[in-house]
């Protein structure tokens, strides 16, 4: 049985700034995965190119080296700068242009299609259920999970949506000051601080779909 330490993705992509955002947010997302960074497709093939469950690839190293990309099959996904770019591709993509919410959305949208698919999707969370060789599955632990009170919920709900701490006062009719010492709880409560790690939280126990994000 694959853990996740064992899972190596690799980032492929000359922008830096790209790089390095889109390996914070994923090792946030993903736990224990090792996420391996490439500045060029030379890099890469110098490295263990082969190994790798997935590789999220810029669209210009893509297409430079569409053959190689190809013959990896579900495990290519683009990271494009606009759709045209998707479609000429035809594979997953993620649209790094995009907020950190979103972009946390779209990796989670990859997930469900690789399971939904059968294929090998990406790896979630930590796992606490069943795995098969590639991909986990989370199986929600009641014990495991934070206690948050309804307000909380709704708080942590409007968060992810993108309102702001007064936009979520003005929704709730709740003050300023209330709605910060909610924020607060919820991170004491959860031990996440970051959106992007809330939002796998939120989505992952229930409070929000995807689609609402």
């Amino acid at each position: 049985m694959m853990q996740p330490s064992d899972i190596e993705l690799a980032i492929i992509d000359v922008n830096t700034l790209t790089r390095m955002g889109l390996q914070s947010l994923l090792e946030e997302i993903l736990p224990g995965v090792t996420v391996r960074s490439f500045d060029s497709f030379d890099a890469l093939m110098a490295d263990t190119p082969y190994y790798f469950v997935h590789y999220f690839v810029s669209a210009n190293i893509f297409f430079e080296h569409a053959q190689f990309f190809r013959e990896q099959g579900h495990k290519t996904i683009l990271l494009v700068q606009n759709q045209e770019q998707a479609q000429l591709a035809g594979l997953p993509s993620i649209d790094v242009t995009q907020t950190e919410t979103h972009l946390v959305r779209q990796i989670l949208r990859l997930r469900e299609m690789g399971r939904s698919q059968g294929g090998h999707s990406i790896p979630s969370m930590p796992v606490m259920g069943n795995a098969d060789s590639r991909s986990f599955r989370v199986e929600p632990n009641p014990q495991m999970q934070p206690e948050l009170s309804l307000r909380e919920i709704e708080v942590l709900q409007l968060l992810i949506k993108g309102l702001t701490n007064r936009e979520i006062a003005e929704k709730l009719h709740i003050s300023l000051t209330t709605v910060i010492t909610h924020r607060k709880n919820i991170q004491e409560k959860t031990g996440i601080k970051s959106l992007s790690g809330l939002t796998v939280y939120a989505v992952f126990n229930g409070h929000i779909g995807i689609d609402e994000i």
